[in-house]
């Protein structure tokens, strides 16, 4: 008699699917805690570009006995057709610290002739040592992306023919009159204005870089562990992210307070920019700078004039923030090229990266206390009795924040940042 054979144990399809259903759900329990896990280590690894850069910064001053100059280089020698033979003495803080943190190779390049266009054709005239205009985008060593100068959390990348990006910026303070270039022209030639001259406006100079001048540790009277140094800025994605976007509102900018840049927020998604002109929205700007900025207020929608869009210019939109209005909020200008409130940013959940002048690392969130944001911002009139000159010396009006960007105000610092 034949038997037969056994049949072999399986799963039904019912069990098949509540396997499957299983999985499915401890997947999407897992996927948020995998995300977090890997911003977590973007974090740390934008946290360590900035102890590098920290360190760069120091080493540098322990060289020079000084801090690498914002809108230094070349000056404009004014002949002619001159443009790769200077750099108009806009070049950005991070140009000097290459060599520091392991960027000899584009170092040289930079400090020496350079005879190649970003093609590797030959050029005459060859650029001349520490380069052409920091804009220039035939000049490959601007081209080049230096890794410690972007945070691995900002997705926004250059494309091969514009100038790299950067993510990280020089504070300032909380004082923007006249600070883009602060009374010295491209020439090297210090303006002896009585209100944009070098003298008159160096008592806006509240943080520890000002354009166009040296600073040395020893002006840092209110402390080094006290005292911002450097912060994060996101790049620009030209979405209206307002954390990235240029707001002109040519002179309102200082005769006005910085809560003013509330009111060009979208009501419905209130981090980004309202560019809905039928509901009062900004229209974009037309032109290049000064009065051809057009409509004001208006955004800047250009591709080149984002936040942190050219990590070689020294001009405020691309390589220093203010200590006025708080992290990851807007952004407000004078002018392309020109002066404004411009705010630390970055795309960690909460907040951003500070450097001390100490060179300790600091997350900063979002809701520090920035004091009174109604307040026009130092060296205007606000009416509070001290007019403008009045201003001078004076504890910043922008709370801890504020008090954080300054390096000479003689505030009392009562909370422990590094805790």
């Amino acid at each position: 008699m034949i038997k037969s054979r056994d049949r072999r144990a399986g799963f039904t399809l019912v069990e098949l699917l509540v396997v499957i259903a299983i999985i499915g759900i401890l997947v999407g329990l897992l996927l948020p805690a995998v995300q977090a896990a890997r911003e977590a280590a973007r974090r740390m690894s934008c946290s360590n570009n900035f102890k590098q850069i920290g360190l760069g910064l120091h080493n540098y001053h322990s060289t020079y006995k000084n801090l690498p100059m914002n809108a230094g280089g070349t000056y404009n020698t004014g002949i002619p057709n001159s443009g790769n033979l200077h750099n108009d003495h806009w070049l950005s803080w991070m140009v000097g610290v290459l060599p520091f943190i392991e960027q000899q190779g584009l170092w040289q390049q930079i400090s020496n002739p350079f005879n190649r266009d970003r093609a590797g054709n030959p050029i005459t005239p060859i650029f001349a040592p520490m380069g052409p205009r920091p804009w220039n985008e035939n000049y490959q060593p601007w081209l080049t992306q230096v890794p410690s100068y972007r945070c691995p959390s900002d997705p926004t990348q250059p494309v091969s023919n514009r100038v790299a990006f950067t993510n990280y910026s020089a504070c300032i303070g909380d004082a923007i009159f006249e600070q883009q270039h602060s009374g010295v022209q491209s020439n090297g030639q210090p303006s002896t204005s009585g209100t944009w001259g070098d003298e008159a406006v160096s008592r806006w100079a509240r943080g520890v870089f000002r354009a166009r001048h040296f600073t040395k540790f020893r002006d840092i009277k209110d402390g080094l562990s006290n005292t911002i140094m450097c912060g994060e800025n996101v790049v620009g994605d030209r979405t209206n992210l307002a954390k990235g976007t240029l707001i002109v509102r040519q002179n309102d900018v200082w005769d006005l307070p910085p809560n003013q840049g509330l009111q060009f927020m979208d009501p419905e998604r209130p981090q980004y920019v309202n560019t809905d002109t039928s509901t009062g929205g900004l229209p974009p700007c037309t032109g290049c700078c000064g009065s051809g900025m057009g409509p004001n207020p208006c955004f800047d929608q250009s591709a080149n004039h984002q936040r942190g869009r050219r990590w070689s210019d020294g001009r405020p939109m691309f390589s220093v923030f203010t200590t006025i209005s708080p992290p990851n909020s807007y952004n407000l200008q004078r002018w392309h090229g020109g002066g404004g409130v411009m705010c630390a940013s970055s795309f960690h959940q909460g907040g951003a990266h500070v450097l001390m002048a100490d060179g300790a690392v600091v997350f900063i969130t979002d809701s520090i206390e920035s004091g009174d944001q109604g307040h026009v911002p130092i060296g205007r009139d606000n009416g509070d009795g001290r007019g403008a000159d009045g201003g001078a010396g004076r504890e910043s009006p922008y709370g801890l924040w504020g008090a954080l960007g300054t390096k000479a105000s003689a505030e009392t610092i009562e909370e422990q940042l590094n805790q």
